[in-house]
């Protein structure tokens, strides 16, 4: 779809910047939901900023009108710090509150957009195991399934307008721009990674390329709606992405750090770095997507920019 009117919220972010540049570069009209006065109005990059503070449910909803889609993303990050009380309810507050306000605002303008792509996460399943779970699968009890139900649950007022919505339930996004990369990669180079915890633990990989390819893939197939897997096709453990990681670099992955270490350091977080999420993606695969870095190799050949 060409020449499309696309808002984006968490534009800054790795997801984000990525998926603004792809947008920008094929000609599409990029409106980026900003926080500071300062950036709203036409910017250098072309995009324009529109305001809102979803802590205060206040967004600048006439700006929105004539929308063909929006991607909301914006989020605290889950591994940015330990989760103490207050840092729990910034990760629930910043996801339903922004959620809500974004949802609401768009289904009361005199022409909503055709479709709302807002986000998700793996963590909905909750801890999986070895059990391998899809789009069917049910919620899980802990504290990120939770946060993700009621994250979805905030779109609602959109559904109900007669928007498309859309939920991407995010895995683990490997790249040295951010996240768990930005952690990972530089240890790894310099011959101090290794496994963590016993290795066993399923993570659900997807390369940036292939993230942002699936979020576009999710803004044009209309018949997607409702929860959407965006993770690679065969998820991975630990200990598979260790020795890919070594193998690629040419560096020994003799460390390994115990779990009883890792709850030390991270306290509850941990259980995002110990737990296990087997997540495949029926629907994309369902509706025909086809993954530029479909198995372990390709998501770090990827991460470590050859390819």
């Amino acid at each position: 779809m060409a020449g499309m009117r696309i808002a984006v919220t968490g534009s800054t972010g790795l997801i984000g910047s990525a998926l603004v540049d792809s947008l920008l570069a094929d000609g599409h009209e990029v409106l980026r939901l900003v926080r500071r006065r300062s950036r709203t109005g036409p910017q250098p990059d072309g995009t324009v900023g529109v305001g809102w503070n979803p802590q205060l449910m206040q967004i600048d909803a006439a700006a929105l009108e004539g929308l063909d889609a929006a991607v909301h993303l914006a989020g605290a990050g889950v591994g940015d710090r330990r989760w103490t009380d207050a840092y729990r309810r910034e990760i629930r507050d910043s996801r339903v509150l922004g959620t809500e306000t974004l949802a609401a605002a768009l289904s009361r303008l005199k022409e909503p957009p055709r479709v709302l792509v807002s986000s998700s996460a793996v963590g909905y399943y909750g801890q999986t195991g070895d059990q391998l779970v899809d789009e069917d699968s049910p919620a899980g009890s802990d504290f990120l399934a939770e946060v993700c139900r009621e994250w979805e649950r905030a779109a609602r007022p959109a559904a109900d307008a007669g928007i498309r919505v859309v939920h991407p339930r995010t895995g683990l996004v490997l790249d040295p721009a951010g996240g768990a990369g930005a952690r990972l990669l530089p240890l790894f180079r310099l011959a101090l990674g290794g496994r963590l915890g016993n290795g066993g633990q399923y993570w659900s990989l997807i390369s940036l390329a292939d993230e942002v390819a699936a979020l576009r893939f999710l803004i044009e197939h209309e018949e997607l709606s409702g929860p959407v897997n965006l993770t690679g096709p065969v998820p991975v453990t630990n200990r598979e992405l260790t020795e890919e990681l070594s193998r690629q670099l040419g560096r020994p992955a003799v460390f390994a750090v115990p779990e009883w270490a890792l709850r030390l350091v991270l306290g509850e977080m941990a259980v995002e770095v110990v737990g296990s999420h087997r997540v495949v993606p029926k629907a994309l695969l369902d509706a025909g997507f086809v993954f530029r870095d479909p198995d372990v190799g390709a998501v770090v050949a990827a991460a470590l920019g050859e390819r």
